[in-house]
């Protein structure tokens, strides 16, 4: 099984549309596995059993990147690749062969075959949509996202890094997109229902009290020895990050 669950991120800029993802995947839990994650990160989703499958969705309706297993009924995911290839309309779509084979020839066979990417199982899921979002960013499919600063905090979105004052910060995924929202919306202070919407999403049921719970887990990331508390709460408001100076 893949190692952990990945954490949400946006896939599209605003007024952009969801990126489709093509899984081409035989195992059914991995397949489910990979829908949840990719749903999550915001992507649109449509899948393959086999490799005719396949062929025939690309046809129906191009997607933004294909996900494909190598070791595929009826049609093998190579000669997918190949024929993808060979056709005018994918011959640039974002392919991403994923495979149990583990040999050096074998990730050289792909990429020769045309794949833009090669993953082996068992992989970890944020590394997987971490080369998902770099190539949909190479092919425009979603915008590049850049590096949000606020007096000496700084965090890459691209990167998934937070630093404080040059000390690099290690959050919780909850935490990061916790501090993400707050840092792009200094000064501003929001309820926690308007926290638990932007952070956790509307169609997920989460006590408001879960916020207080991980803006602590925040505060103590954030606030080393010696740091001013940046994280501001405004009794029966809410939480704003503080922006006066201290």
């Amino acid at each position: 099984m893949m190692a952990g669950l990945s954490m949400p991120d946006t896939a599209a800029a605003p007024g952009m549309a969801k990126p489709t993802i093509l899984i081409v995947e035989d195992e059914v839990p991995l397949l489910t596995l990979l829908r949840y994650n990719l749903e999550k990160q915001g992507f649109r989703v449509d899948e393959a059993g086999d490799g005719e499958e396949a062929l025939l969705r690309v046809a129906e309706g191009r997607p933004d990147l294909v996900l494909l297993d190598w070791m595929l009924p009826a049609i093998s995911g190579i000669e997918v690749c190949r024929q993808l290839r060979r056709r005018p309309g994918t011959r640039d779509l974002p392919i991403i062969m994923v495979t149990a084979r583990t040999e050096d020839q074998d990730a050289v066979r792909a990429l020769d075959t045309g794949a833009d990417d090669y993953i082996s199982k068992p992989f970890a899921m944020d590394s997987l949509m971490a080369r998902i979002r770099a190539l949909l960013r190479r092919s425009g499919a979603i915008a590049t996202r850049g590096v949000l600063s606020w007096r000496d905090l700084t965090l890459d979105q691209d990167a998934h890094r937070v630093s404080r004052a040059g000390r690099p910060l290690h959050l919780g995924p909850t935490e990061y997109r916790l501090l993400e929202f707050l840092m792009q919306h200094p000064g501003r202070v929001f309820s926690r229902e308007q926290v638990l919407d932007a952070v956790w999403g509307r169609d997920i049921h989460v006590e408001p009290r879960t916020v207080d719970v991980h803006i602590r887990r925040l505060r103590k990331a954030v606030n080393g020895p010696g740091d001013e508390d940046v994280i501001r709460t405004v009794r029966s408001a809410g939480y704003a990050l503080d922006s006066e100076p201290g």
